[in-house]
């Protein structure tokens, strides 16, 4: 199979980019859109050109660090799916293939396909995490928890950071984000001793870096984690019972 991949080439933050286009021969309809970006950087090298800047760690689907835009879609056409589990086999033998990076005002360029996602680190830098000495570890049952409340925190805390959400959303919102992290820790006992503080914070650094939610459900079509898109009124939610308990 041959494609002929147009990619988004940038040096850097402060400078222009644009798209380079180029021939990809020999590729397998199995492989998958990383794979091809790996073909495409053999040729390249062996050309004595600089390769295309991009980000993978796991290529196993857990990791979020792959994320790029794929004719048009966050990550790839397929809903639900990092880009190193997109494949090619959607693809006629001379397709173009169109490659850039994440696009949201969040998330500015580096290089090439790698944008900046810290605005994810800060937002749990803010309270995505659990600070509260729970001393040694405790018996099995000493804290009961519904079998419905461990699967629904599951569900919530499956988020892998990828950032495909907010590059999704039309006003790059990271109330999937935020509120997954906020949903899943305020429903375990030792987390939710933290829930009001964890909320102001959270929520305070979502507003200040990223926009308000959309609510038109971009975001959980490409979340790769399959996060619900009711993680989303969690944000509101917690904002909610944080205001009031302030008040009482």
């Amino acid at each position: 199979m041959k494609l002929r991949v147009e990619v988004w080439r940038q040096a850097g933050p402060d400078t222009e980019g644009h798209f380079e286009t180029h021939e990809v021969d020999g590729l397998e309809p199995h492989l998958s859109v990383l794979e091809m970006l790996d073909a495409l950087n053999e040729q390249l090298i062996d050309a004595g050109q600089e390769p295309v800047a991009f980000e993978s760690d796991c290529r196993e689907g857990i990791c979020g660090a792959c994320g790029i835009t794929v004719d048009g879609q966050v990550h790839g056409p397929e809903d639900n799916l990092p880009a190193c589990h997109q494949r090619l086999v959607g693809l006629n033998d001379g397709a173009t293939i169109h490659l850039e990076p994440l696009r949201s005002a969040c998330f500015p360029v580096v290089r090439d396909l790698i944008v900046d996602r810290s605005g994810l680190d800060e937002l749990i830098r803010a309270g995505g995490y659990v600070s509260i000495s729970a001393g040694t570890a405790p018996d099995a049952d000493a804290l009961p928890i519904t079998e419905q409340v461990a699967e629904t925190a599951l569900d919530f805390a499956a988020c892998i950071g990828c950032g495909a959400c907010v590059a999704a959303c039309p006003n790059g919102s990271a109330h999937l984000f935020a509120g997954a992290k906020l949903a899943h820790l305020s429903m375990l006992p030792i987390p939710a001793d933290e829930r009001e503080q964890r909320a102001r914070s959270m929520i305070r650094v979502t507003d200040e870096i990223f926009g308000p939610c959309s609510y038109y459900g971009e975001c959980a079509r490409a979340c790769p984690a399959k996060v619900p898109l009711a993680a989303v009124a969690a944000v509101n939610h917690e904002r909610m019972l944080a205001g009031l308990r302030r008040k009482l």
